[in-house]
């Protein structure tokens, strides 16, 4: 595809109103979270008409922001990009966004037309003033992307009646494999914590770290009727990224992608009643990398503006300026402007495999 007739507003603009229309259709059966996504596609809609509007006066404004609301967590994983990247630690955090700065960064998404906010971090629910705050935004979908290890009753209570916030659980597999890399016990409380939202009729949704080795089993009928019959209904596929160079080979390739993208098309007939989606997804159909505000960014916990979790670095703080700004800085627009974005890599992060010159930019 000629990334020069490639019109990206369009296709987020599509992307965004199918994935609405399958969140519906999952969800026929549970009148609460219908009533509020019938309301929220209203919302997605206004969205969308709000970044066109901004497309017209050549301002491209991203569909989703990823936010990493701290960088504490309570586990330590095996092989945790963000730890490897210091961007979560075990001491006590300072200097973080405050709740009342988070609560104004999701008002300014909503003027902006971002109608999609992951949370994460280190472990989201850690911030539960964030969450809280989030909760006021209906006009926000907000996936919350938790080891499942703190929902407690008052999560469970405040997530049944703010249906915006979607809780997602990693998980790795059976008890075995989730127990090796998260800690021991960790699976049990997620089932635990899966059965207690089923019961109650809560959306949920698993997020499953894909590589070489392991796409095969995560997309087989075995392992999704175990997540179905726990009451799964949202499952995402997050590409694994390398954390350093020795790990590259564990990075999808081409024909991973290729295999995932038949797999999902085949899943989504024989589950109607669930909703799959891959990140970052197949880079070659959407025109190149989405990173630096092409479809999404990210804030760290700290406030940095960064092209994408998996690239660690910012020249801009949205404290200091606003999310219009943070998506002019000099590092998004040398990264769209450059053709980093579009270039060809043989599996994994195309910023990751181009670091140094992201890392030269930085000092331009």
């Amino acid at each position: 595809m000629n990334a020069n007739e490639f019109n990206l507003q369009e296709y987020l603009a599509v992307g965004v109103e199918q994935i609405v229309k399958d969140a519906v259709r999952t969800t026929l059966k549970n009148p609460k979270e219908s009533l509020y996504l019938l309301k929220f596609s209203k919302y997605a809609k206004k969205g969308t008409e709000i970044r066109q509007k901004y497309s017209d006066m050549g301002q491209d404004i991203p569909v989703f922001l990823i936010a990493s609301i701290t960088s504490s967590c309570n586990l330590h994983c095996t092989g945790c990009y963000s730890r490897a990247n210091h961007a979560c630690n075990d001491e006590k955090p300072l200097d973080q966004l405050t709740g009342d700065e988070w609560d104004d960064i999701f008002g300014q998404a909503k003027k902006i037309g971002i109608n999609f906010i992951v949370l994460a971090g280190g472990e989201p629910m850690i911030r539960e003033d964030v969450i809280i705050n989030a909760s006021k935004h209906p006009e926000i979908l907000f996936p919350i992307f938790t080891n499942g290890t703190m929902l407690n009753d008052s999560y469970m209570k405040l997530l049944y009646d703010n249906r915006n916030l979607v809780p997602i659980l990693s998980i790795e597999g059976d008890e075995n494999v989730t127990d090796s890399r998260r800690g021991k016990g960790v699976y049990k409380q997620l089932i635990n914590s899966m059965n207690v939202m089923r019961k109650k009729n809560i959306i949920f949704g698993a997020s499953l770290t894909f590589t070489k080795g392991n796409l095969t089993n995560l997309i087989s009928n075995e392992y999704i009727n175990q997540l179905h019959d726990l009451g799964c209904k949202v499952i995402f596929y997050i590409e694994y990224v390398p954390m350093n160079e020795n790990t590259i080979g564990l990075a999808p390739s081409d024909a991973e992608r290729q295999l995932l993208s038949n797999e999902l098309d085949r899943l989504r007939k024989e589950y109607p009643d669930m909703l799959f989606m891959s990140f970052p997804g197949d880079e070659k159909e959407s025109g190149g990398c989405l990173a630096a505000g092409r479809g999404f960014f990210h804030i760290n916990s700290h406030g940095g503006a960064e092209p994408c979790p998996a690239s660690p670095y910012s020249d801009i703080n949205v404290r200091d300026t606003s999310l219009i700004e943070a998506l002019n800085s000099n590092l998004f627009k040398s990264l769209r402007d450059g053709g980093i974005l579009m270039d060809d890599h043989e599996g994994g992060c195309v910023l990751f495999e181009h670091k140094d010159e992201v890392e030269r930019l930085l000092e331009k």
